[in-house]
């Protein structure tokens, strides 16, 4: 019987329709998706249709490709202390997550938030307020909101794990609120995962401050950057600094069996005319395949 692996997926478009993705997932190959319920540059949109809900939660590979994610809109900043700003940013991530709760789906990955020109305990304290205001607001949901590690650019909440763990303690509904790995985004950080040694450490810190059973979704995407650069630049799977290595050890570690791993690399097609999303799905794939032969 063959062990349970990761499911793999990539961020995919919505243009002309939010269950047409479903149709770019199955080109690339992808067991998982994620996407945006909503245009990621603008506050607000046009309700969900129901017949756009329909749609999705019908589309034939729905059952397949499963589960989807959402990543939310860019805009959102629940540290702001600017109480104009941070109005819009409740009423933006409460919409987003009731459209999540239309549509089925299983997270909602959000970026914490930045700190700008207040102290990072005093953002911590307001991220958790605005969580539970949000989650307060769509009660008895299914769709988890999942707090994404940051590459700790600027003033940006979430680069350390203890961030994150501060916020999840000041989340009431707990069981509603997880994390999402980013391993651009920790390499950038300064946690270095490429050897078995740094990467048993760095699970055993994650473990220690989150618990890795608040991990729901990890994004995997190479870094252009080098370590500890605090630069969030994603890079082609095995051509950035990250290096092939350092996701041998995701994609084999049995604590994330079933979950999602989700590409956000950059879109296009390699010099063969092949498209990089399939590409990258490939090489994650791959390294399953040959770790399970001669553990190499």
């Amino acid at each position: 019987m063959a062990r349970q692996t990761p499911r793999f997926g990539a961020h995919l478009s919505v243009a002309g329709g939010l269950h047409l993705a479903f149709d770019a997932a199955r080109q690339a190959r992808c067991d998982a998706l994620q996407i945006f319920v909503k245009n990621q540059r603008q506050w607000s949109a046009p309700s969900l249709s129901p017949d756009a809900v329909r749609a999705f939660r019908e589309h034939p590979e729905a059952a397949r490709i499963t589960p989807v994610i959402a990543h939310a809109s860019y805009l959102l900043n629940l540290a702001s202390a600017d109480r104009g700003g941070r109005a819009k940013s409740l009423a933006a991530l409460t919409d987003e997550l009731q459209r999540c709760e239309a549509l089925g789906l299983a997270g909602l990955v959000l970026h914490p938030g930045s700190a700008a020109d207040s102290d990072m305990s005093s953002a911590i304290r307001r991220i958790a307020a605005a969580l539970n205001d949000v989650l307060a607001a769509v009660p008895d949901g299914r769709c988890a909101i999942l707090l994404e590690t940051t590459a700790g650019q600027g003033s940006a909440v979430g680069w350390r794990f203890e961030h994150l763990a501060d916020i999840l303690a000041g989340v009431e509904a707990g069981d509603r609120v997880g994390v999402c790995l980013d391993t651009c985004h920790l390499f950038a950080a300064g946690y270095d995962f490429r050897s078995a040694d740094d990467y048993a450490s760095m699970i055993t810190e994650l473990d220690r401050q989150v618990g890795i059973q608040r991990v729901r979704c990890i994004h995997v995407n190479d870094s252009v950057k080098p370590l500890a650069s605090r630069v969030d630049r994603h890079a082609h799977i095995g051509e950035g600094e990250i290096g092939l290595a350092g996701f041998r050890h995701f994609v084999n570690d049995s604590r994330w069996a079933g979950l999602p791993m989700i590409l956000e690399t950059p879109k296009g097609e390699d010099d063969k005319g092949r498209d990089y999303d399939a590409v990258n799905l490939s090489r994650l794939r791959r390294l399953i395949r040959r770790t399970q032969a001669s553990d190499a």
